[in-house]
């Protein structure tokens, strides 16, 4: 097996190690939350674990968990037995790992204290418990806190690669754990993914990813507001974006996730702004990084600014539920 990087988040320099993906066999999964995310999360973990094992699948939308677990049924050769749970403390009840993937913090809060709530039996190891929300460091902290820890460990998770990275198992995860945890979660997660950044102690992988999604945010604007004004000067959009990825401006919207369309190929703008990271989901991480700004005492001058500028864009319907880079189509006016 290949050796994968550890980088600790800050470190002057990344440490390579290798990991086995069976350090510890897993006998029974939970996997509670199966939006668009989750549902492939979970798929590929199924996949990537033993027959002898057991995963149990729970969403509020029922027809999720039955259409995956018959999928997993169906197309899967091989790979652990699934089940549809009748509630998130059912899918707990004997899992040895306890997987959450929901949208919003009180998502999080409520689907622990119910599964919290009914007594959880012994297992021959205390309980991991593996949060992939994206939600503030605070709420994080107060579910993590709620865990005895005779019952387990709670560490946090979020990820990055979107919906195309989770389907590939190709996310990285940026992980807050206490490091004693490492050798147990890391195999977890890289059968779902394929880089694990541990980013320091519960609730630093929130803190990395959310000041990650803070900058993108604000280099999107910059750079939909760089290409209209290249555009509108005259310039070619090919050739304005050719100069800029040579250049100082540089940068991941400009490179990969380019908003004009017909500029990258493959991009959400070459068709209609579908697909991609939603730019719902981009107000929800910005709103949340001012939250866990406002917590650590730190300055987000452009924020506000920038949250006005992504509610406009989705207010109007030719933007609404479309890739975040639409706001280049709110700035020049739609075609």
């Amino acid at each position: 097996m290949k050796p994968v990087a550890r980088i600790a988040c800050g470190a002057a320099r990344a440490q390579r190690r290798a990991f086995s993906m069976s350090t510890r066999r897993l006998d029974n999964c939970a996997f509670i939350g199966l939006g668009q995310m989750g549902y492939q999360l979970a798929r590929n973990l199924q996949a990537k674990l033993p027959p002898s094992d057991t995963i149990h699948l729970f969403d509020i939308n029922t027809a999720a968990a039955e259409r995956l677990s018959h999928e997993m049924k169906t197309h899967q050769a091989s790979g652990a037995t699934a089940h549809v749970a009748r509630s998130a403390a059912d899918a707990a009840t004997d899992a040895d790992i306890v997987i959450t993937c929901l949208p919003e913090p009180a998502h999080v809060k409520s689907t622990y204290a119910s599964i919290l709530a009914s007594p959880l039996p012994s297992r021959p190891h205390p309980r991991l418990f593996i949060d992939h929300s994206t939600i503030d460091p605070a709420s994080s902290r107060a579910v993590a806190a709620t865990i005895p820890s005779t019952l387990g460990a709670f560490v946090d998770a979020p990820m990055s690669g979107g919906v195309v990275g989770a389907t590939a198992a190709s996310l990285t995860f940026m992980l807050g754990a206490d490091p004693s945890l490492l050798p147990r979660v890391e195999p977890v997660l890289l059968r779902m993914g394929k880089r694990v950044l541990h980013c320091g102690p519960q609730g630093a992988g929130l803190a990395a990813k959310l000041a990650n999604n803070y900058l993108l945010a604000i280099q999107n604007i910059a750079t939909a507001e760089a290409m209209n004004l290249g555009v509108k000067s005259g310039l070619d959009p090919k050739v304005l974006a050719s100069v800029i990825n040579v250049s100082t401006g540089r940068c991941w919207p400009s490179e990969v996730n380019n908003p004009v369309p017909g500029v990258v190929e493959g991009a959400p703008a070459g068709r209609d702004y579908e697909g991609g990271f939603g730019i719902g989901l981009m107000r929800k991480d910005l709103r949340l990084a001012v939250v866990a700004a406002e917590e650590a005492g730190a300055r987000l001058e452009l924020a506000e600014r920038a949250g006005r500028v992504y509610e406009a864009a989705e207010g109007e319907e030719r933007c609404k539920g479309r890739d975040f880079s639409v706001v280049y189509r709110w700035l020049e006016g739609g075609r």
